[in-house]
């Protein structure tokens, strides 16, 4: 992207919403145990805070996979009450963070099914958003085949948050495919950060991860943190990972392929100002 002029620069800056804030994702190569990834996740959240993350998201189930999909069911807890939600708020009061939790499995009225939910922490360790996974992954090809509404209840309503940087959407995983969520969260003022956390298979994540990751971002102009599993799983399944932080022109300013680690990086409003103000597409909307 070329540089504006000065006068410019200065237009943008004084139209940015919100202050800068240091965010990062967070990699993991979830196990079926508990225990085990709470362990790793407290550990990978101490590390970004130290790197002076402000804002920390885990990955999509990064409390266990699985060996059987309906294993999620027999950890899925309550609104409010449970040891996952308890580590969750814990470490974002302890760190003093925003810490987003990846996504857990909450109870639902189907005994045998589960929301897969996304839940939000304030630095004091006061939940400030919940979002049940709306759009349910399904695909068969080969000896792959995956239907997450078997075990998960679709969530129905569209959630974002305000965090210092301005507004955050919520999502996961297989709701990256579907746009017209985050322009609908934008609304006139637009969103700064899409949080996307994942567990795209290696298959569908060779083949699109980074193309609809940065197409979110290109076309909301605002960042995008992604934070993916990324590797191979005790329950043999294989994730793709590549967790990484998108500007709003599109450009990868940090990448994990694989592994487990953390990726971070700043959301700066008056960049997001910067790049509406050259290309003001979201005020050409006519639909």
């Amino acid at each position: 992207m070329q540089a504006i002029d000065s006068a410019t620069a200065s237009s943008a800056a004084r139209h940015a919403a919100g202050r800068p804030l240091r965010v990062a994702a967070i990699q993991t190569v979830a196990s079926t145990t508990v225990e085990g990834n709470l362990a790793r996740a407290d550990a990978l959240i101490a590390e970004a805070a130290r790197g002076g993350a402000e804002l920390v998201l885990l990955p999509e189930y990064f409390c266990a996979m699985g060996r059987q999909e309906t294993d999620k069911v027999g950890i899925r807890e309550r609104e409010g009450d449970g040891p996952i939600q308890r580590f969750l708020a814990d470490a974002a009061r302890r760190h003093g963070i925003w810490l987003v939790g990846g996504t857990l499995p909450m109870w639902c009225e189907d005994e045998g099914r589960v929301y897969n939910s996304s839940l939000a922490f304030d630095p004091s360790g006061e939940r400030v958003a919940r979002y049940d996974k709306i759009h349910l992954f399904g695909f068969t090809r080969g000896n792959e085949h995956y239907d997450e509404s078997r075990t998960i209840l679709a969530g129905r309503k569209p959630v974002s948050f305000d965090a210092p940087c301005g507004k955050v959407a919520m999502s996961v995983c297989y709701d990256l495919r579907f746009p017209e969520l985050y322009r609908g969260l934008g609304g006139p003022d637009g969103l700064a950060l899409i949080l996307m956390p994942a567990a795209f298979t290696y298959t569908t994540g060779q083949a699109h991860w980074e193309i609809l990751l940065r197409a979110r971002a290109i076309e909301n102009q605002c960042y995008v943190l992604a934070a993916a599993q990324g590797g191979k799983h005790e329950n043999g399944r294989r994730t793709w990972g590549h967790s990484m932080l998108v500007d709003p022109w599109g450009e990868v300013l940090a990448v994990l392929p694989e592994g487990e680690g953390v990726v971070s990086g700043t959301i700066d409003p008056a960049r997001i100002a910067e790049v509406r103000e050259n290309l003001p597409a979201l005020r050409h909307r006519v639909l």
